[in-house]
């Protein structure tokens, strides 16, 4: 454990309503500049059990609300954030690596967006209800909120990803512990400071920082804790299925992709190659949706790749509060050597690549030498096969290669273990619509990419995750239904 100065941010768990300090402590890092700039509480079962039954003290008086009255303050609480988005962003930014730009336009806007969907959503909701006359029999259903949810919030989008858990949980009634990553805690943290001030009642929501191992471990096996949403790392949620089982837990995991993009020799350049980029690199290639797998049209093959590559080199790596830099910095020095690894499995293999990795020096600012930065890499002639075209890299590394027929490119898109997202680039309607149809993905978008309406379903298929979460989705997952029949 290094010596640490004074100044170091130091958070604090949030259990009842109140900020309780942690007996041992983990270090964060600014991935901008490698240096250790936080202490994060390292919890374990003790903080977990406290929470879990702080949340459980309050779930009779929160889930008797009405939704009018959950509504209301779950609305308070996105103005609150609002108000004070300017602070979050830079918080996220820092704590995340991620540029100003990305987190002042896409995280915290999406952050209260989340709270205010779910608040409105809330008060649409409808039951069924149906008649037996010939029986004399009435048949309704009934939905009340599950108890306390664990939720559980990765590292690449963080304030975001946890609000699309907290928002729908608490709007059904349910109380939470949340463990957001123990790498990006900061505005976790700093919007417990604002529940009070929203209405929140103490114990609605607790948060419990610290690692998987520990924290996380310390959720998931808990008796009282019915239901668990994750957002993470397959391996992750093959555990998390494991160690729940014995409970019979309720499970949403919405897990990693390999997400192809398919263009064909009709699509617009114009918008194709621009929104491909940013599918490939936007938040340094850390979304579960970026496009890793982009299939081309022979026809148009040469032509793409020369355009394509030529638009990467001008995506500019640096600091992160630069409101010119594209591409900020990646989350770790760990994950920062995995995804160079795979460019070098890709090279050992025979592939090139055009840009970016071992191809393009990166001129950083003095202050950022230290940091975790990777250019825009492009790699092709790269095999099916290959590593980097069937494991999640989680980084900004796309592969392009060529196609000759429709058959021949679902077949290709659909050879890996994942089915999160995928991309469709033509101009031919009924090209789309068949090609959409056919492809094992929870989401597809032709010509265009993340235009997300949250009344609809987000999930993925095969190891890409268990569920769905949107307006209807969420409802139901947080929720248990009974039918009550009545005979008169």
């Amino acid at each position: 454990m290094m010596a640490h100065s004074k100044d170091l941010l130091e958070l604090e768990n949030f259990i009842g309503g109140k900020f309780i300090p942690c007996s041992s402590y983990i270090d964060s890092y600014n991935p901008s500049t490698g240096d250790v700039y936080c202490r994060v509480p390292d919890s374990g079962k003790e903080e977990v059990e406290a929470a879990v039954k702080a949340a459980q003290d309050a779930f009779p008086v929160w889930s008797s609300k009405s939704p009018l009255e959950r509504s209301q303050i779950l609305n308070k609480l996105a103005d609150l954030i609002e108000h004070d988005l300017e602070a979050f962003a830079k918080a996220e930014s820092k704590d995340q690596g991620k540029t100003i730009t990305f987190a002042r336009t896409v995280d915290i806007p999406r952050a209260v967006y989340n709270f205010r969907f779910f608040a409105s959503s809330i008060l649409h909701h409808v039951t069924e209800c149906t008649e037996m006359a010939t029986m004399g029999c009435v048949h309704y259903t009934s939905r009340a909120p599950v108890g306390v949810a664990g939720l559980i919030s990765p590292w690449n989008l963080p304030l975001y990803l946890l609000t699309w858990k907290i928002a729908p949980a608490i709007a059904c009634g349910n109380t939470v512990v949340a463990k957001p990553s123990e790498m990006t805690s900061v505005t976790a943290w700093m919007m417990c400071k604002l529940l009070e001030k929203a209405g929140v009642p103490h114990g609605v929501v607790n948060v419990v920082f610290g690692t998987g191992a520990k924290a996380g471990e310390a959720l998931v096996c808990h008796p009282d804790v019915p239901l668990i949403s994750f957002t993470g790392s397959t391996l992750t949620a093959q555990r998390i299925t494991e160690k729940s089982a014995p409970h019979c837990k309720r499970l949403s995991l919405e897990l990693g992709g390999k997400n192809p993009a398919i263009i064909f020799d009709d699509a617009d350049f114009s918008q194709c190659i621009p929104t491909t980029l940013k599918s490939s690199f936007a938040n340094q290639g850390e979304i579960c949706l970026c496009t890793s797998r982009i299939f081309v049209q022979r026809g148009i093959y040469s032509e793409f790749l020369k355009r394509f590559v030529a638009e990467a080199k001008k995506w500019k790596a640096g600091n992160p509060s630069d409101p010119t830099v594209n591409v900020g910095a990646l989350i770790s020095k760990e994950h920062l050597e995995k995804v160079r690894s795979y460019v070098k499995r890709a090279q050992a293999e025979g592939a090139r690549v055009l840009c970016g990795e071992g191809v393009d020096s990166l001129d950083l600012p003095a202050g950022n030498q230290k940091g975790y930065f990777m250019l825009p890499t492009v790699i092709a002639e790269v095999q099916d096969e290959s590593c980097c075209m069937q494991e999640e890299i989680f980084g900004p590394v796309t592969c392009v290669v060529a196609f000759d027929t429709e058959e021949e490119v679902i077949k290709r898109a659909n050879s890996v273990k994942y089915g999160l997202a995928a991309t469709v680039w033509s101009s031919n309607v009924g090209r789309v619509h068949r090609v959409a149809r056919r492809l094992q993905s929870g989401l597809v978008w032709t010509n265009c990419w993340l235009i997300r309406d949250l009344n609809l379903p987000f999930g993925g298929m095969k190891a890409s995750g268990i569920g769905r979460e949107g307006a209807k989705d969420s409802y139901e997952f947080f929720t248990e239904v009974k039918t009550i029949t009545i005979k008169h």
